[in-house]
């Protein structure tokens, strides 16, 4: 997840353009895809080749409810290990549900997957544990269908679906006794539902069955179920999905290898996870071991290429084993998306969801799995609270996925890494409006604003080196051992900062009042800006960049630099420090020299284009297109769209190209452009 302001979904992942090494990875968050074929084509050919009443509208922590506790079983998984009690954390002011009162403790759905309809159908039923008695309860929702609702599986109930709110949608309210264990809402989706893409045949790789994918977080997974949609509510879940015959459907949950002729599939998940962690797909895909415990599915026609890219997956999971503790979650498999899917990556428990662009023919793009991976510690199993504590999981993950990179990479590659990566916090800085920024605090104030467009790569990059300052200041040992520690005390609960600054405190630094204060260890978490101690990184493996550079500076043509052996990650240094002078010819030689307006690697691509749109490149502009309407990354789209929009020429293409690509994004990619280009819908 990577990108602040109107960009801020979370997501990154860098790779080397040549050579195998591993590269800087993020991730994340929602797109769907109605009608048409922009996204299909072209890239593959890069890539392959290459109802209720309706009363006040209650604020998320307004509506109370009281009355006494009653008790029910829970489903407890083998791998979960018992934690340390911890502080009850303030109410998620991104939902309306209650769970201090009444707490969702498994949940059972029932679906019908429609392509004609564009739509799921079917029950979700939530077993409940009630810790007050409370004579209500209060779930969260975004443009449900509602139809029906039963207390135990009999009594039908009348319940109460409030006034919808712009971003955090409606609260259902039902009225339940002390003694109520289940729950169960009859439902359907809408075709706009925000969490699903729908995609059409045409915009899959086969171009034969149409495909369905989910993306939850941050606040979607209401959009598709009714749930306590906050990441502080921890729950199990099975489900049974009815797709049509001939399409394998796949959840964050154990799955099947194989399609089921009749099309009916079943699933279990018995860690206790957070709604925004609720996946699904469906679509014709195929499947390929690693080993024993991981693997990768993708589209049939992809299934090969992607089983070959990303078959260092295992060594990745031995490396984050070694430095955090047995993985808890069964399998790791990942799933590789058709070119729509708008983020890197997403971290979807015992599935990991990717983008097809990191399938560079080369391995060179693949460490965002290292990202994901590192989530199943931080973040899938030790989770922020809320969305302010955001930083508690991308921060952690980031520096956990770098330390399983210098494991299989070496030292040097890492350190390249943190340098590009504090390349990337500076622009994040920047696009949250400077050091002053609330928003560049890693404890964000986000109050009901949409998590999607305030969580960035400060949380990312701001938060990995804060761990990295303390891992210098207290010796790498004993801070491996306390992040062990910390994930094997806390797992299969939530976090927020203040309780894990008074755990850092206590368990690294011996409760040294005088040490916190020299490390600034709140001013890292809650002050604007990056304090005076930050850690400078310096990489040997970018000095040489540094001297091509210079030589280009002096006036040397392209063709004479010395570029052999570059990574990704030496480009990305390269194209972001060319000398302000670079004018068009420049960038003709460039272009010549190198062939970057014809680059497969995603990442150098986009950086290749930013800077053709600074200088006025026009050869780039067909590049530009197809690059625009083959993919759906917000990572990408932002950007290049914010720097179009600068100038009215720039303006008028963006608005031509986004006419074409629009069908093709997915609606909060859709939101976000629409603000930058300022468009309205014809």
């Amino acid at each position: 997840m990577a990108c602040s302001g109107l960009f801020a979904a979370p997501e990154r992942d860098i790779g080397a353009l040549a050579g195998n090494g591993a590269l800087s990875g993020y991730n994340r968050r929602p797109m769907r895809v109605p009608a048409g074929r922009l996204l299909a084509l072209p890239l593959l050919s890069l890539l392959l080749p290459g109802l209720a009443a309706c009363t006040g509208t209650p604020q998320p922590s307004a509506v109370k409810a009281k009355g006494k506790a009653g008790s029910s079983a829970r489903i407890v998984a083998d791998t979960e290990t018992p934690a340390t009690p911890t502080a009850q954390p303030a109410r998620d002011p991104h939902s309306f549900s209650h769970p201090d009162e009444v707490v969702v403790e498994h949940l059972k759905l029932d679906l019908t997957v429609d392509f004609t309809k564009k739509i799921l159908t079917g029950r979700a039923s939530l077993r409940l544990r009630n810790k007050t008695g409370a004579d209500r309860l209060f779930l969260d929702t975004h443009g449900l269908d509602i139809r029906k609702v039963l207390l135990d599986g009999a009594a039908e109930a009348k319940f109460t679906l409030h006034d919808e709110q712009p971003i955090l949608g409606s609260a259902l309210e039902i009225p339940i006794t002390p003694a109520t264990q289940w729950v169960s809402i009859d439902y359907s989706t809408r075709p706009e539902a925000a969490a699903l893409q729908w995609l059409d045949p045409q915009q899959t790789a086969g171009q034969k069955l149409p495909f369905l994918l989910s993306q939850s977080e941050s606040i979607l997974a209401r959009t598709w179920v009714p749930c306590q949609d906050s990441p502080g509510v921890r729950m199990t879940y099975e489900a049974t999905l009815r797709v049509p015959p001939g399409m394998l459907a796949l959840m964050s949950a154990s799955n099947r290898a194989q399609k089921n002729a009749d099309g009916v599939y079943q699933f279990e998940m018995p860690q206790r996870i957070p709604s925004y962690l609720l996946a699904i797909a469906v679509g014709d895909m195929s499947f390929r071991a690693f080993d024993a415990r991981s693997g990768v599915y993708a589209e049939t026609p992809v299934t090969e290429a992607a089983a070959w890219e990303l078959a260092e997956t295992p060594k990745m999971i031995d490396a984050a084993e070694k430095l955090y503790g047995p993985y808890q979650w069964g399998r790791y498999d990942i799933l590789v998306l058709p070119p729509s899917f708008p983020y890197g990556g997403m971290e979807n428990p015992r599935l990991t969801f990717a983008t097809p662009t990191i399938l560079a023919r080369d391995r060179s793009l693949v460490s965002l799995i290292a990202h994901e991976l590192a989530h199943s510690w931080s973040g899938n199993l030790v989770t922020n609270a809320t969305w302010n504590d955001f930083w508690l999981n991308e921060g952690v993950t980031t520096y956990a996925e770098r330390r399983i990179m210098e494991t299989l990479s070496g030292k040097d590659y890492a350190d390249m890494l943190a340098v590009i990566g504090r390349q990337d916090l500076d622009r994040a800085i920047e696009d949250a409006g400077g050091l002053t920024s609330k928003d560049t605090a890693l404890h964000l104030d986000i109050g009901t604003r949409d998590p999607d467009e305030v969580t960035g790569d400060v949380a990312y990059e701001k938060g990995a080196l804060f761990l990295r300052l303390l891992e210098q200041s207290v010796g790498r040992q004993r801070f491996d051992a306390f992040l062990h520690t910390y994930f094997q005390t806390f797992a299969f609960q939530s976090m927020d900062s203040d309780r894990f600054l008074a755990y850092l405190k206590q368990n690294l630094l011996g409760n040294d009042a005088a040490l916190a204060q020299k490390l600034q260890v709140d001013a890292w978490v809650y002050a604007p800006g990056i304090p005076s101690n930050a850690p400078v990184v310096h990489s040997a493996l970018l000095d040489q960049v540094d001297q091509q550079l210079a030589a280009l500076a002096k006036g040397a043509p392209a063709s004479q630099l010395q570029t052999q052996g570059w990574t990704t990650n030496h480009w990305l240094h390269f194209l972001r420090n060319l000398p302000a002078a670079t004018d068009k010819a420049r960038m003709a030689d460039l272009d010549a020299a190198f062939h970057f307006s014809d680059s497969s690697n995603s990442e150098i691509l986009d950086e290749w284009l930013l800077r053709a749109l600074r200088t006025g490149y026009d050869p780039a502009w067909p590049a530009l297109e197809r690059f625009l309407t083959s993919q759906g990354r917000r990572k990408f789209l932002g950007p290049l769209y914010t720097e179009m929009a600068k100038t009215p020429a720039g303006a008028e293409m963006g608005l031509r190209i986004y006419e074409k690509a629009r069908p093709g994004y997915h609606p909060v990619a859709r939101q976000m452009v629409d603000k930058i280009l300022g468009w309205r819908q014809p």
